[in-house]
């Protein structure tokens, strides 16, 4: 009997070949998925709202100067900005900021994202503060105001002139020097009387951007109405032009002050019991340098830091005849073109003085 052989199927070459692509292939893709997936929640948790405050408030936040991007981490933890120190740092670096984020003072408004955090530091736009400086302060007093305000840091400097500070409300970070106030407040001042020097009024009796200041000074001391600037300005301009003295009493209370501080506290004429007073006869007759009751024109400097309106009445006087002015009882002044009217207008100025008294 004839058997017959039954024959074996060849196997297929490269079958194992093609698992191993295959598997490759999955294993690949799987890669990818993973990456995607890993990408998209990445991105997601870079733009998830933050924690949320309860009652809707910013969160205040202050990066020192030369923070690492951990300590900011640590400090936007700390304030409750974000939830995790890494999920930050992740943020930074793959937004390519490590090395853009700035020091300072900032708001994170509640529920901010990541990503919105990091572009708040790197745009660095810190809490800007007002720093007010009223006219008609002496320099020391303006050093001293700087001095007690405690978002500033370091010492202001303590050789600055009379009347070279711009008086203004300056918008400062905390944390700034008391010393780069100082500085952009003169800047300020330098500026202004550029500008206004360029275009003042022709044929002034003043020589120089310095006597314009120290004008500007004894004007603003003179008034505390706005409105009367131009018009006392005006009056000392028509004095100076007929050679007569200024005879102004801000310039004497400041030389005795000067010479005296014992007599004055906040440039004012104090009594033993720190009252303040009137100017004495025997200080009326005093050669203080300053005292425009003796010397024949202007003092040797400025009587205090004087603001933008006083500068820009001094270089631009209104057209007047007048060149007397006394109080009149109501916080501003009586001007008079006269002697005699002046006379007249002292006379009710003392009679309602003695008023006052009864």
């Amino acid at each position: 009997m004839n058997e017959t052989s039954i024959d074996t199927p060849p196997k297929k070459k490269g079958g194992a070949l093609k698992i191993l692509v295959s598997l490759f292939v999955a294993l690949l893709l799987l890669a990818a998925l993973l990456v995607g997936g890993g990408y998209y929640y990445a991105k997601q948790q870079l733009i998830a709202p933050g924690p949320i405050t309860a009652t809707g408030e910013d969160r205040i936040v202050m990066i020192p100067k030369g923070a690492s991007v951990l300590s900011m981490a640590n400090a936007l933890e700390e304030v409750g900005a974000i939830e995790d120190t890494r999920h930050f740092r992740l943020a930074a670096k793959y937004l390519k900021s490590e090395t853009q984020m700035k020091a300072g003072e900032f708001a994170i408004p509640s529920g901010a994202s990541l990503k919105e955090i990091v572009e708040i530091l790197v745009d660095g736009k810190s809490i800007l503060y007002p720093v007010t400086i009223p006219e008609g302060l002496t320099s020391d007093m303006i050093l001293q105001r700087l001095a007690e305000m405690d978002i500033l840091t370091g010492e202001a400097p303590s050789d600055i002139a009379e009347g070279v500070m711009l008086p203004d409300t300056y918008m400062v970070s905390r944390g700034e020097s008391r010393e780069a106030i100082v500085r952009r407040m003169i800047a300020a001042q330098n500026t202004l009387i550029d500008s206004l020097w360029a275009t003042r009024q022709a044929g002034l009796p003043i020589e120089t951007k310095e006597d314009a200041i120290i004008l500007a000074s004894i004007v603003e001391k003179e008034t505390g109405l706005p409105e009367e600037r131009p018009e006392v300005a005006a009056v000392f301009t028509n004095r100076l032009r007929r050679s007569m003295r200024l005879e102004t009493d801000p310039t004497i209370i400041y030389g005795v002050c000067l010479l005296h501080p014992d007599r004055c506290s906040n440039g004012r004429l104090v009594d033993s019991k720190g009252n303040q007073r009137g100017i004495r006869r025997s200080e009326l007759d005093m050669e203080t340098g300053y005292n425009t009751y003796k010397i024949p024109a202007l003092p040797p400097g400025p009587i205090c830091n004087p603001g933008k309106e006083a500068i820009a009445a001094v270089l631009n006087p209104p057209q007047s005849k007048y060149i007397f002015f006394v109080a009149d009882g109501s916080g501003g002044h009586a001007f008079a073109v006269t002697h005699g009217e002046h006379l007249r207008n002292v006379a009710n100025w003392r009679r309602i003085e003695r008023e006052k008294k009864k």
